[in-house]
């Protein structure tokens, strides 16, 4: 309790809080409220915003508005998968290689070392490209394979100062086993930690979903913010002047992982205690 008053004291992790559940509330009630298609091409082309269009209309006659509020859903979607697997992956591997150590610890650092060195878009083109149906959880999980390495890199090393406290000695010497110990002596203590780590990549997996959809390589089954700078792109939205097109799906996503970023921040000056002081 003290540390979520404490919390709840940072301007940056209010505002950082208030901005993204805004994002999600809206991402969540518009489509039950507004059901339309989003998809519907009933305007004129490249129109203006206007009263009828209040974000305007891309080259196809459709709704700015209704796409980007669809969008946000399908951005948010891939950043809480994407995030959610990332972390899984990375605190299980991280934290079995930092307790256990030996050889174990050699083999699994050697393989995040080698995804390490290879840049995580690469990866996504390539595994994007060769896939011929890409879903929306598809891409999640993709963006998720190829962003766990950094989390185990420092959740192993979180775990590696924990290992010899008292109260994992104790445990081992009662005879607990490995993942008992990982449950209940280990991972407690790194509740926090990991739970920064994952806001971290639910904002990596936003701008990655968005790096990908910008060149073509996005989901087929949904609309989402990458694919609507994608498609300014190709119609020439971005040539021709027409802001409206590309600007508020750029903007949002730099709102939501900055307000990402804030929660991140104030959230480490709270729990780290070197920071505290």
């Amino acid at each position: 309790m003290r540390m979520l008053r404490s919390l709840l004291k940072q301007p940056t992790f209010l505002l950082g809080t208030l901005t993204f559940l805004g994002a999600v509330l809206l991402a969540v009630f518009f489509p039950l409220l507004n059901p339309v298609d989003p998809m519907l091409r009933d305007g004129p082309a490249f129109a203006a915003p206007s009263q009828e269009y209040f974000l305007g209309t891309n080259n196809e006659g459709q709704d700015m508005l209704v796409l980007l509020i669809y969008g946000l859903r399908s951005s948010l979607i891939v950043g809480l998968l994407a995030g959610l697997f990332a972390t899984v992956l990375g605190t299980f591997i991280g934290v079995l290689a930092g307790y256990k150590g030996g050889w174990l610890d050699d083999i699994l650092t050697a393989v995040t070392n080698l995804f390490l060195v290879i840049p995580s878009l690469v990866i996504l083109i390539l595994i994007s490209n060769s896939i011929e149906k890409r879903s929306l959880g598809l891409i999640a999980l993709i963006i998720g394979a190829s962003a766990w390495t950094w989390t185990a890199r420092s959740v192993r090393a979180q775990t590696s100062s924990l290992r010899e406290r008292d109260h994992v000695s104790l445990a081992r010497l009662n005879g607990d086993g490995t993942f008992s110990i990982l449950a209940r002596q280990i991972v407690p203590y790194l509740l926090s930690y990991i739970f920064m780590v994952f806001i971290l990549q639910m904002a990596s997996g936003i701008l990655s979903e968005a790096a990908i959809s910008m060149l073509g390589l996005g989901p087929y089954d949904s609309v989402s913010l990458g694919q609507i700078l994608n498609n300014a792109q190709v119609s020439e939205g971005l040539i021709n002047g027409n802001w409206w097109v590309f600007m508020p799906a750029a903007l949002l996503i730099s709102v939501l992982t900055f307000a990402l970023y804030m929660i991140n921040t104030s959230m480490e000056e709270v729990f780290n205690p070197r920071l505290r002081k």
